[in-house]
């Protein structure tokens, strides 16, 4: 009884079925460790912006040696995330832009993580998957970090009763 108890809970963690999700974070393992095995870089996307700026930037901040020296792969990997994104939203979704929050809330929240990722030296991807499965110390403390703050949060917005439209 009480496992049937637990699979419902768990169930309704997950609205359309634990499948999709599980699928999406194998692919996201195995394209990481395909990266990794194959060229020993510990795949993030975070760094993007500053490097990318080195094409076009002469200020020293832009120009340091790692960014200038990664900056060819980052726009590559960058670009294959948005296109594999764009690619199953056109194929199972109904269209690339699918969600109704309000661009300004997207645009708040963009600059919070920018900052954030800035601050805890990389983002949810390169500290999330990559570090944690290296088990950096860093990673798990800023994940750990991430988890805790973003479930709080989670639950401040639903007390106070905002929704997407």
């Amino acid at each position: 009884m009480y496992a049937l108890q637990l699979a419902a809970d768990l169930g309704s963690l997950f609205p359309r079925g634990i499948v999709p999700y599980a699928l999406g974070g194998i692919l996201i393992g195995v394209g990481v460790a395909t990266i990794y095995l194959a060229t020993g870089i510990h795949a993030g996307a975070s760094t993007f912006l500053e490097s990318s700026l080195s094409y076009v930037s002469d200020l020293q901040p832009f120009n340091r040696f790692d960014y200038v020296q990664s900056r060819d792969w980052r726009v590559v990997f960058t670009v294959g995330i948005v296109l594999g994104a764009a690619v199953y939203a056109l194929l199972f979704q109904d269209g690339i832009w699918v969600t109704g929050v309000q661009w300004w809330r997207l645009l708040f929240g963009g600059v919070l993580i920018g900052i954030g990722t800035r601050l805890g030296k990389g983002c949810t991807s390169g500290h999330g998957v990559c570090g944690v499965g290296s088990r950096s110390r860093t990673s798990i403390t800023n994940v750990t970090i991430f988890l805790l703050v973003a479930i709080a949060i989670a639950h401040l917005v639903q007390a106070v009763g905002v929704s997407p439209p």
